[in-house]
């Protein structure tokens, strides 16, 4: 997937990643957010397009800000 911050499936990803931060009431964290920024195009090229799809499968993935660092799972593991 190309990124362009412009397109609706950038924003789409990029929210379901701050929903992830807000649900864990979590600062920004630059590792936790390119983890989560990389389950979340993995799971987009997957075929999730909803933003709250892909946003309760990262939040269910990824319980808090310390699975994001230790045994991270793909994308695959996740379902």
């Amino acid at each position: 997937m190309k990124v362009d911050p412009r397109n609706s499936s950038y924003r789409a990803l990029s929210e379901a990643v701050s929903r992830w931060f807000e649900y864990y009431e979590t600062e920004y964290d630059e590792a936790a957010s390119e983890t989560l920024c990389n389950a979340a195009v993995d799971l987009f090229n997957e075929g999730y397009r909803s933003t709250d799809d892909i946003a309760s499968l990262l939040i269910g993935a990824y319980v808090g800000i310390w699975f994001t660092r230790i045994n991270a799972p793909t994308s695959s593991a996740i379902h």
